[in-house]
Parts: structure tokens; sequence; C-alpha cells
């Protein structure tokens, strides 16, 4: 219970995030948005360390290269997915990331060879149809023609969702040599570094208030951060998983009183495949007997 508490106040606290981030976008550019989200987690994630007597193990890396790109990919898919935030509705947002798990299935199979039976090839393409229906009214001219800002923040949520899949793959591998808190550590300093080489391309000074939207982003970001690291303490990935979905009530809830958006039946139901395409595919892989510790270390450092 202590496990699932942690987990969903993590939830709770990224959405508070993304919201920030949101509504700061409306003044400065994602990337902007993505830099401060990464520079202002690192004094919670060294809070967190401290606290646990873990700095010297998160400062360790055994592995550099594989940090970078763990790195770059993070800082990618953040700056992805902050776009889709800016122009997309909260709720279409968050229901189109939940792809992620769809994408990790496809990639596994391409890249791993690891054996997709019918079972979950279907619960993937279920959960595709699920996809396709969100992004149909943003990507086509069946319900009408899209506005350019639509189809970009449908296109980054998408590709958002890809460089997630491909991150979750680099940390199965990455687990193996590098620690939990030097993932967590080193990733909020490189996407820092990699987002900050953006500052040529359109930076802008924010107000006080889009200012303060921005720490606390940050600083939200990074909480929620030890929240989901330290949920997979107490609970098994296995039983956490299930939960993520639970975001989709917040994110109706926030954008409906702070953003004044209204989902879409469309989205509704897209939204409502998607998520019972991956909890079949959560059900098939505890079948399966996947690895319980290499999907606790690889959950609680995304």
């Amino acid at each position: 219970m202590r496990g699932i508490g942690l987990k969903l106040a993590s939830l709770a606290v990224m959405l508070a995030m993304a919201s920030f981030v949101k509504s700061a976008t409306a003044e400065v550019p994602p990337f902007q948005a993505a830099f401060f989200r990464s520079l202002f987690a690192i004094p919670i994630v060294v809070g967190f360390l401290l606290s646990r007597g873990e700095l010297r193990q998160g400062l360790k890396m055994v592995n550099p290269k594989a940090h970078l790109i763990r790195g770059i990919l993070g800082a990618g898919s953040m700056m992805l997915g902050f776009t889709a935030l800016s122009l997309l509705p909260l709720p279409d947002s968050t229901a189109i990331g939940y792809a992620r798990p769809l994408f990790i299935v496809i990639l596994s199979a391409v890249i791993l060879r690891e054996r997709v039976r019918v079972f979950r090839f279907t619960a993937v393409a279920i959960g595709m149809v699920g996809v396709l229906i969100i992004l149909s009214p943003r990507l086509t001219m069946l319900h009408g023609a899209p506005t350019p800002d639509e189809t970009l923040g449908a296109v980054a949520a998408l590709l958002a969702a890809i460089v997630v899949a491909f991150i979750q793959l680099h940390l199965r591998v990455m687990v193996r040599t590098e620690s939990t808190t030097s993932i967590v550590f080193w990733f909020s300093v490189i996407a820092t570094l990699v987002t900050g080489l953006t500052f040529p391309f359109g930076w802008v000074m924010p107000s006080g208030w889009v200012m303060a939207q921005l720490i606390l982003a940050g600083l939200l970001g990074g909480f929620g951060q030890v929240l989901l690291t330290s949920s997979y303490r107490y609970a098994p990935a296995s039983t956490l998983a299930s939960f993520e979905y639970t975001s989709m009530v917040f994110a109706i809830l926030v954008g409906y009183v702070f953003f004044d958006e209204i989902p879409t039946w469309m989205t509704i139901i897209g939204a409502a495949i998607i998520v019972a395409s991956g909890l079949l595919v959560i059900h098939r892989e505890r079948q399966l007997g996947l690895s319980a510790e290499r999907l606790k270390k690889t959950t609680a450092v995304m």
C-alpha cells in the first residue's frame, strides 16, 4: 500500500509539473522549459541522495557513454513532450503518451529479437487502433482540417512516446552496470547540459510568474522522480504498472479546471482502448514471468 501511495503521489506531482510547463510554454519555448525542468530537479535529487547516504554511489559512473546516450534521449523526449503539452489539450497529450508500452513491445521484437506471440501482438494492434482514433482528428481531414499546431503537437507526442520506448530498452542494458541512483542523478545533469544548448534558438526572458512556474516545474519534476523511485522500494513493478493509467483522471480534472479543456469523445474512446491494451500487455508479461528485478530497476529510473 505504501508503494501504491507513492506511485499515485508521483503521478499527481508529475501532472502538476506538466500543468506548470503547459502554462509557461504559452510564453517561453518548450526547450527552454525543458532546461528549467532539468536544472531545478538537480537539488531535489541531490537532497534525496544525501538523505539516504547514497550521493557517492549516485556520482559513480561505470559506463559514461551509456549515461550520455540516456541523457540525450531523455532530453529529446522531454522537449518533444513539452512541445505536445504546449499545443494539445492535457488529456490528449497524456493519452498519446500511454502508447509507450506498445512501442516497447514492438521495439523489443525488432531490436532485441524478443518473441512476441499472438496475445501480445493482438494487444498491441488494439492499442494502435486507440492511438489512431486520438490522432485522426489532427492528422487527417476526416473530422475537418486540423490546424498546423494540432498536427505538430500530435506528431511531437507520438515521437516522444517512441523515444521513451527506446530509452526503456536502453535502460534494460544500462541497469546491468549502473545503479538506479547514478542513472537518476546523471540524467538530470546531462539533460540540463543538452537542453541548455538550445539557448541560441529562441529563448526569451520570462515574466516573474512564468519564471516561478518554470522553477516549480523543475522542483516538482525532481520530487516526482524521487517519489516514483521510492515507490519501487515497497512494491513490485508488476503491481504498480497498472496504476500509471490513473493519471488520465488527473489530466481530465486539471485540464477542465485550469485550462478549460474538455476531452472529446474521440480522445476518451481512444484512451480507453489504449489503456485496455496496455493492461493486457502488463497481464501477459506477468504470465511470461519477465524478470521482476529488471522491470523494477528500469521503471524506477524512467
